[in-house]
């Protein structure tokens, strides 16, 4: 009998063993496993931060344009401008920039053949005169230089609408890499003032009017009026080119200067 209970003996030593064995290895395979979770959880970790990196890069470069100009704006460094404050370099001698250590400092226009001035936002900026609003190829190249004029349109010295645009484009960096001059239109209402300088004339225009349309809204470029009027245009909401906001201002004085 006791040959026969040995090999139990033995068996059940053997499976001792194995159970051992067995989880020696689960153990292994328990730590290569964690350790491998460990490195894909880092790896997810960091391609997190990476993304929430290049995100914070992509929205500064999208949009600090226009973080500038609204906190220029809050700032509160605009200041009411009257016609007399207005002058050319041209004019603005010696005397003049003496005077400005007692007075206000005078306002030069970007540019004395054509530009436009809104003081409560601080745009100044030159205007390209006669630019296709229906050429894509074109006027965005235009936009790099200023404020664009609509072919086709009035210019301040005629009867009819005078159209000025600086809307941006086919994508977001696009739209606000070329200039920010009208990115703050929003902050004008009815009776607001703005300027445009042609041929050293200065032309000023009371907002009458002021509405966001879809950008198929055309009726502003083929519109036609007996009166002085003058229409601005920007993409909205800033940075994209969903819709349109539209001011229209109508004439209110001529100074020769």
């Amino acid at each position: 009998m006791s040959s026969r209970k040995k090999p139990r003996k033995s068996k059940t030593k053997a499976k001792k063993t194995t159970k051992k064995t067995t989880k020696k290895l689960s153990k292994k395979k328990q730590a290569e496993l964690d350790k491998r979770t460990q490195k894909i959880a880092q790896q997810m970790i960091n391609t997190g931060i990476g993304m929430v990196f290049v995100s914070v890069v992509i929205f500064v470069l999208v949009f600090s344009p226009i973080l500038k100009e609204e906190l220029k704006y809050l700032g509160g460094s605009s200041r009411d401008i009257t016609s007399d404050d207005i002058v050319f370099k041209s004019d603005y001698d010696l005397s003049a920039e003496l005077s400005d250590e007692f007075f206000e400092p005078k306002l030069i226009p970007a540019d004395e053949d054509f530009s436009i001035i809104v003081p409560k936002i601080n745009a100044n900026s030159k205007v390209i005169e006669n630019v296709d609003p229906y050429n894509s190829a074109e006027y965005q190249v235009r936009l790099t230089e200023g404020v664009a004029h609509a072919k086709g349109t009035s210019l301040p010295n005629e009867p009819g609408n005078t159209f000025l645009f600086a809307h941006s484009s086919d994508n977001f960096y696009n739209a606000n890499r070329y200039n920010s001059v009208f990115y703050l239109l929003n902050k004008l209402e009815n009776g607001d003032i703005f300027y445009i300088v042609k041929d050293r004339t200065l032309y000023e225009y009371s907002v009458t009017e002021k509405s966001i349309v879809s950008p198929d809204h055309i009726e502003y470029l083929t519109g036609t009026s007996s009166e002085q009027t003058a229409t601005l245009m920007t993409c909205w909401p800033p940075g994209t080119t969903s819709q349109r906001l539209v001011l229209v201002g109508n004439l209110v004085s001529i100074s020769k200067k």
